[in-house]
């Protein structure tokens, strides 16, 4: 550099020193004109800009450097630096990679590489670099605060929650993020550490609603009801109208047994989330703890309206019409259930009996035998019995006596309780001109009901028509009755009906005159506790218990998208993403309209970096609901990916529009501010 260049410099240096930057800029200025190839003239200009925030005139200053030093590696840190301090992260990262090319040793670019990478909301590549910064400084506090960060916001609590424990360790004195942490041992199911921290979080910050919130749903999984409630009420005293929280709210009422209160909450929900098809499952639910059907019934017909493709659902407002006795109705949400699940057992017992109450006994008679054939049942047994009795009536009645003796033969082969399955048999015996069949068969009616004076009228009718001898009649009904044994009242209706009132369903006579509910059978308890101790070994991180659990579930009902779900949540959490998406495309296969299982299926492929397909999963949730707020916001990312702003702006304001989630909000209004 030239002396008279570099006094100027010297002079320029001073200013700067001064806080002079106009000044110190103008005689920089001046040295450049004198010695323009001096890159270290373009370093000090572009710095001074920087310092003023004239960030285009900055870059312009170090493009020149760049030419004139094109393997100087820190010029390129500092353009970084600028783009990342104007938000433009996409220019940023160009910048340090290009640094990164040059001068791979400095391994403080890295931590550069990272933070752009986390506001890109590329977390996978942001926790890459940041690992690899902290091989080299293992206690840089704020490089592990921010992959903490990165893997809570990337969806792996667990690894989060490791950097947090590492972090609070090294210094609990100063540790601050103890929302964060708070969070991701929630969200790791290790509820009881979650509540000492976020106790910590809300004491720090008695204003934080996600803080409040956290502690309230911590409480509520640890059945600490009284301390969710209290949390509940403290983030509705801070914010009336955040309605969002009011599902889990009533949740809590509800499982306290303040079902008024729970309703209430429920209402005030689905008045501004009325597509919230859960909410009108539980209002459903709570209503049935209360024999209140009629609302039971209204409240999972709207469910069904928003769902009509939940099968479970279906089945649960059968099994209520049928408590009402509205066999109709029954029987058209079983057809419907079958018509999807063609082989559900539980369905076809409950759909025999809805024929057997509407008295289309050969309908239920088919129905009967056909689960029969599936496996034994003693109730359908005992069904099977009463029907075939019944539809010979019925058919003794219109004369039908071929068919009424076929039935009544069956039921008596069947070991028919009722004398009057035998009566009849006699009756069909007589029409049909098979008297020694006949005698035989009014003898063992008579002997089983021998206060039946019909019986012993109509054998000793029979008798005296088929014998010339009147008083070898007489003698034989005497004899008859003298070794008659104790009488067994007979079953006059084949439907047993119970009081509403006690909660149960109307059910068939058993042979002992018991009477069961069947509409509830065994295998459906065995599943629904296999799913509540899978759901308790997730809870407990016991994830091989639950896959265990969840798949003998599975093998009763495999056509649970909910189970298969779950599932998939585990071998997600496990990173096993081939089993992952292998569960989820079965939950989607069962159930094409299941959001949740495409939503899933999306972020698996997008963690694959398979964008296309991720793209499509979450496409078609918000073709199934246009108000499933989180599909927005994953959309948004992947366009940004693409560099596509105009896409991600607008996904990002769907998100905005639909959003349930307040920590949310200024995140997103952040990254939209940084794409225009």
């Amino acid at each position: 550099m030239p002396p008279e260049a570099n006094v100027l410099y010297q002079q320029a240096c001073t200013l700067e020193y001064q806080h002079n930057y106009n000044d110190a800029i103008a005689k920089v200025l001046e040295a450049i004109k004198i010695a323009g190839e001096d890159a270290l003239l373009y370093t000090k200009l572009a710095g001074l800009y920087s310092d003023t925030d004239q960030y285009d005139k900055a870059i312009e200053a170090y493009n020149t450097v760049v030419k004139l030093r094109p393997d100087d590696a820190f010029v390129y840190i500092s353009i970084g630096n600028i783009y990342e301090t104007q938000a433009k992260y996409i220019q940023a990262l160009e910048a340090y990679n290009q640094a990164l090319k040059i001068f791979p040793q400095y391994k403080y670019n890295y931590l550069n590489i990272a933070n752009v990478q986390y506001q890109m909301n590329d977390y996978k590549a942001a926790i890459e670099n940041y690992t690899k910064f902290l091989e080299t400084y293992s206690n840089h506090k704020e490089a592990r605060e921010s992959l903490a960060n990165a893997y809570l916001a990337s969806k792996e609590p667990d690894k989060a929650v490791e950097e947090y424990a590492k972090l609070y360790e090294a210094d609990s004195v100063k540790f601050k993020d103890f929302a964060n942490y708070g969070l991701a041992l929630f969200q790791t199911k290790n509820y009881a550490k979650a509540v000492e921290f976020l106790e910590k979080a809300v004491e720090k910050d008695p204003d934080s609603l996600t803080s409040h919130i956290s502690l309230a749903l911590s409480y509520q999984e640890l059945e600490k009801d009284e301390l969710a409630l209290k949390e509940y009420q403290t983030v509705f005293e801070q914010a009336p109208n955040l309605h969002s929280v009011r599902f889990d709210y009533a949740n809590l009422l509800a499982d306290m047994g303040k079902n008024g209160e729970a309703i209430a909450q429920y209402k005030i929900y689905v008045t501004h989330y009325p597509k919230d098809v859960r909410a009108y499952k539980n209002l459903g639910l709570v209503y049935k703890r209360m024999n209140d059907f009629e609302n039971t019934i209204a409240n999972y017909e709207k469910a069904i309206a928003l769902d009509g493709d939940d099968v479970n659902l279906k089945k649960e407002l059968a099994n209520c019409y049928h408590m009402k006795k509205d066999y109709m109705t029954a029987l058209k949400y079983y057809d419907e259930v079958l018509q999807v699940k063609p082989d559900d057992y539980d369905t076809k017992v409950n759909k025999a009996i809805a024929f057997h109450a509407l008295n289309r006994y050969d309908d239920a008679i088919e129905l009967y035998k056909e689960i029969l054939s599936q496996k034994p049942n003693p109730v359908v047994e005992g069904n099977l019995t009463d029907a075939l009795i019944a539809q010979g009536e019925v058919d003794l009645n219109a004369n039908n006596f071929t068919k009424a003796q076929e039935e009544f033969e069956q039921a008596v082969a069947r070991g028919a309780k009722d004398s009057f399955a035998y009566y009849g048999l006699a009756k069909a015996y007589r029409a049909n001109g098979v008297n020694d069949k006949a005698a035989e068969f009014y003898e063992k009616a008579v002997s089983m009901a021998p206060d039946k004076v019909l019986y012993s009228n109509e054998y000793a009718e029979f008798i005296a028509e088929t014998s010339a001898a009147a008083a070898a009649a007489a003698a034989k009904a005497e004899t008859a009755a003298e070794t008659a044994g104790a009488e067994t009242t007979p079953v006059t209706t084949p439907i047993n009906t119970q009081n509403p009132e006690d909660g149960k369903l109307p059910s068939i006579s058993l042979e002992n005159g018991e009477d069961e509910n069947v509409v509830n059978v065994a295998n459906t308890d065995k599943s629904k506790d296999l799913i509540l101790k899978g759901d308790e070994n997730y809870r407990k991180d016991e994830f091989d218990e639950a896959l265990k659990n969840y798949k003998s579930a599975l093998k009763i009902n495999p056509n649970d998208e909910v189970t298969l779900l779950k599932i998939g949540n585990i071998y997600k959490l496990q990173d096993d993403n081939n089993k992952a998406l292998d569960f989820y495309k079965k939950a989607i296969f069962v159930n094409p309209d299941y959001t949740d299982g495409w939503f899933n299926l999306g972020l698996v492929y997008a963690n694959d970096n398979n964008i296309d397909k991720s793209m499509e999963c979450f496409n078609k949730v918000i073709g199934l609901n246009a108000e499933y707020a989180y599909a927005y916001y994953a959309l948004a990312i992947a366009y940004e990916g693409e560099d596509n702003k105009e896409a991600a702006i607008k996904n990002y304001q769907l998100f905005l529009k639909y959003n349930k989630d307040t920590s949310m909000v200024k995140v997103v209004e952040d990254r939209i501010n940084s794409l225009q």
